[in-house]
């Protein structure tokens, strides 16, 4: 276990998302992967609001009724720490004070619990002030529905602004970051965003850790995605640079005699500042390679050949 940023609360360092819940797991097999997750030692549950409005049929909140339902058949909810996040549900979309209220009660009510853990920011909102969305943050806080606060898809200059507003402020300040950041996405985070983390401590949470299934190792080429649940995510990173990066995680796992996605999360959990990257198990059988990055450490020499071909990647 590691503790999230300057916060005393203790988390899994692999955080499982949700976002397949409700998408392409239906509700028995997410509760399946979720009872194997915690059967694993994992404790951080990663979802939004927002998941999964794009499926069609879907309304938004469909993975967050689904981990309330467990925890609540599993009475459970006092060993899990769920971070879920504001700003992209149909009904609650944007960053402004009612909205971000409104929303949090809503989550409150499909994750049946009465207090969030950890309370993202999801996307900025350059339309409200800042100062009154941390501000509704603080008031929740202080309410105790969440515990701490969060942001994801801010830029470095956003960052240090509601860190600069909620000291002057006296509010509390964010004890995590969810950035996009992986082997094949790295430079926006390492050039801009960690100074940042580094300076303030906060806990680095990153998303989209196997780069929608690139780092996997099971999309060697554009036939390999046709008709993917995750296509034109995972088509993104499709380069003769990405690709090699893949290699290099085939070679070591080989070597190692683990998965290829075991590697690539222990390279991101080895980064200064991540404390859990995000992982998604459609399957109950996808979910032991994402464990094990939780204890598997790479030598120095490992590490150095992936951060010599991931650099080589435009990302």
């Amino acid at each position: 276990m590691t503790l999230l940023g300057t916060s005393s609360i203790d988390v899994f360092p692999l955080a499982l998302g949700g976002n397949t819940f409700g998408w392409t797991s239906d509700e028995a097999t997410s509760q399946t992967v979720l009872d194997a997750y915690l059967a694993g030692g994992g404790n951080f549950i990663d979802t939004a609001d927002g998941y999964s409005a794009w499926v069609p049929g879907n309304s938004g909140g469909e993975s967050e009724t689904i981990i309330g339902n467990w925890t609540s058949s599993r009475r459970n909810r006092a060993d899990i720490v769920i971070g879920t996040k504001v700003s992209q549900h149909p009904a609650f979309r944007g960053l402004a004070a009612a909205n971000v209220r409104g929303a949090a009660d809503a989550s409150l009510q499909r994750l049946r619990t009465d207090y969030i853990d950890v309370y993202y920011a999801h996307f900025d909102d350059p339309g409200v002030p800042l100062e009154e969305t941390i501000e509704a943050f603080d008031a929740l806080r202080t309410a105790g529905k969440i515990r701490e606060v969060g942001v994801s898809n801010y830029s470095p200059e956003r960052l240090q602004e509601w860190i600069d507003i909620a000291t002057r402020r006296g509010f509390a300040l964010p004890v995590a970051l969810q950035p996009h950041y992986n082997l094949v996405k790295r430079s926006e985070y390492e050039t801009g965003l960690a100074p940042v983390v580094a300076a303030h401590q906060l806990g680095v949470v990153p998303y989209f850790a196997l780069a929608s299934g690139f780092l996997t190792g099971k999309y060697r080429s554009e036939v390999d995605l046709r008709g993917a649940s995750r296509e034109q995510m995972a088509n993104a990173y499709m380069s003769a640079e990405g690709l090699a990066v893949v290699e290099v995680l085939d070679r070591i796992a080989t070597a190692r005699e683990v998965a290829i996605p075991t590697v690539a999360l222990a390279w991101l959990r080895s980064r200064p500042g991540v404390a859990a990257p995000i992982a998604s198990a459609r399957t109950v059988e996808q979910l032991p390679a994402l464990l094990a990055s939780a204890t598997f450490e790479l030598t120095e020499l490992e590490r150095s050949d992936l951060n010599e071909a991931s650099a080589r990647v435009n990302g």
